[in-house]
């Protein structure tokens, strides 16, 4: 959406009914609507929850935009904001609590070690990326990355919902939960269970070699 009017473009209203009648479509109005009043998770998991903290400050005053509402509960949010490093220790914690998250939701890798695992992406405990196990809708760079540019890559993802159709959204779809993640495994190493075919193929092909 250009603008923060709920006007679908392309319909000229006469100059002296602007103020009366609104002339848009099911989808321009649904996600008018859901694009200011979204709720993030309140957590952190390193040094880019202290930009994200910051980003709540006055100075920044990240209410503008409608996503200052944080809440201590998945059941109450609607997007993911992963800022620190994802170990593998805590990602099992980090799908269950994004499998908890009613539709629609959405998640937002601040930083570099949750988009790719930063300076710590060659460690044997850190997850290379959270976009391993959820679906990444924003990826913020940095490191840390600075308030302004969290706002920014939060404007980038209004800028998604702006797009969005009910025809076409997956959470409309029949599918139980098209977006559920399975739980990873944590044992000698971290296990995504929706590769164990591709871990048992290889397992056999290594035996038989």
């Amino acid at each position: 959406m250009e603008n923060e009017t709920i006007n679908s473009p392309g319909y000229d209203i006469p100059d002296d009914i602007k103020n009366n009648i609104a002339v848009t479509t099911i989808d321009r109005l649904y996600n008018w609507g859901r694009r200011s009043s979204v709720w993030p998770l309140m957590f952190g998991l390193a040094c880019c929850a202290i930009e994200m903290i910051a980003a709540q400050t006055a100075r920044y005053d990240m209410s503008r935009f409608g996503m200052e509402v944080m809440r201590p509960t998945p059941r109450q949010a609607d997007m993911l904001l992963v800022s620190g490093t994802v170990t593998k220790k805590m990602l099992p914690s980090i799908v269950r609590l994004y499998n908890q998250m009613p539709e629609p939701k959405y998640v937002v890798a601040m930083g570099a070690c949750a988009s790719s695992g930063g300076p710590f992406k060659e460690g044997y405990n850190v997850v290379a990326g959270i976009d391993k196990f959820l679906p990444v809708d924003v990826y913020i760079p940095g490191c840390p990355p600075t308030p302004q540019a969290l706002i920014a890559g939060l404007i980038k993802l209004q800028e998604k919902i702006d797009k969005q159709s009910i025809r076409t959204a997956p959470w409309y779809s029949k599918m139980k939960d098209p977006n559920y993640v399975p739980m990873p495994i944590l044992g000698p190493d971290l296990i995504d269970v929706r590769r164990n075919a591709e871990i048992r193929d290889a397992a056999a092909t290594k035996e038989s070699a």
